[in-house]
């Protein structure tokens, strides 16, 4: 209870501070939902009976069309490791590990209750070649180098003892969505996935405020800005003046913005993000210099857990319960 109430005073305490920025990327510390990777090396062939079955994940890779099993307990570490630096703490490790095994987990239910054909038997796909989702050893041992023993079994050492552990809402697993940085406040699967859930809510996070590269930009000129968007939007009409392109924007209550009026057409925030390779919607946009600047706070969809805001809570000693009961309210921890 001391360290919730210390939390809490710190949180807003740190939500005046200026986000600083600094260093980082997948590799070498920079927590993401997509790191890079190379192909995984655990066993390809079907689970031997339905309780190995009932203990692995099998995922499609979507690059070569190999079903790659995956225990548990692999499934475990390999999934933090393709998900949060090894450098974080181990409170913010073993959070990172239930949620990912909640979310991976309600996937997989689903699937094996209402099977997709096109996923051949396996519960889920990732282009598992390219390091989502979960890498292997050697794909440790590949970004790590030398500190691979180091870090490997500090992730172990971690997440051994949460293995299993879920998140429910009534009798459900969560949904248990999880992005890199929030904009200082994680958004609602409302304004963002566009269904309501109770534990999808929007919560202060301002650790996020001191994470690596909080605050980015990305500058075009007028002519690279226009030729992006008319790729993208062909009867997207921008007439005049490069500063009369750029209309009102509608944001969320946290700072994402739903909508944007770019010359005659209303562009969504996330399809924004994605023609113009910005770190999130949560965005201002303006014309300056000859340039479109975008000024970009966060990195992912901002919904669920913030990864830089677990490690800042375990920092402050918060342990994996506190985290996770913060990020995800009105949920229960539970074992599988």
């Amino acid at each position: 209870m001391k360290r919730h109430v210390i939390f809490i005073s710190i949180l807003f305490l740190s939500m005046l501070l200026i986000p600083f920025l600094a260093m980082g990327s997948a590799a070498s510390g920079q927590a993401s939902s997509a790191p890079d990777s190379s192909a995984p090396t655990a066993e390809s062939s079907p689970p031997a009976s339905p309780q190995l079955e009932a203990e692995s994940f099998r995922i499609l890779d979507e690059t070569t069309g190999e079903i790659v099993t995956v225990s548990n307990e692999e499934f475990a570490v390999g999934g933090v490791a393709a998900e949060m630096p090894p450098t974080f703490e181990p409170e913010a490790l073993k959070a990172q590990s239930v949620a990912a095994y909640t979310y991976y987990s309600n996937l997989r239910q689903k699937e094996r209750e209402n099977p997709t054909p096109d996923l051949n038997g396996a519960d889920f796909s990732a282009d598992l070649s390219n390091g989502k989702i979960y890498w292997s050893k050697s794909k440790m041992q590949e970004a790590w180098g030398e500190q691979f023993e180091e870090y490997y079994q500090k992730i172990s050492d971690a997440v051994q003892p949460v293995i299993g552990q879920v998140l429910t809402n009534g009798d459900e697993l969560i949904v248990a969505a999880f992005h890199a940085i929030s904009g200082g406040t994680t958004e609602t699967s409302a304004d963002v996935f566009g269904g309501e859930k109770d534990y999808l809510v929007a919560v202060p996070s301002p650790g996020d405020l001191l994470a690596p590269e909080y605050q980015t930009t990305v500058e075009l000129s007028a002519d690279e800005f226009k030729a992006a968007a008319q790729t993208k939007w062909p009867d997207l009409v921008l007439e005049g003046e490069p500063q009369t392109w750029v209309g009102n924007s509608q944001r969320t209550s946290s700072g994402m913005v739903k909508s944007i009026t770019i010359g005659n057409k209303e562009i969504s925030g996330s399809d924004m993000r994605s023609v113009f390779s910005l770190r999130s919607a949560n965005f201002d946009l303006v014309y300056a210099e000859d340039r479109f600047v975008f000024t970009v706070r966060g990195y992912g969809h901002g919904v669920g857990m913030s990864q830089y805001g677990a490690n800042y809570m375990a920092q402050q000693g918060s342990d994996y319960q506190e985290i996770l009961a913060w990020y995800y309210p009105n949920t229960q921890l539970t074992s599988s």
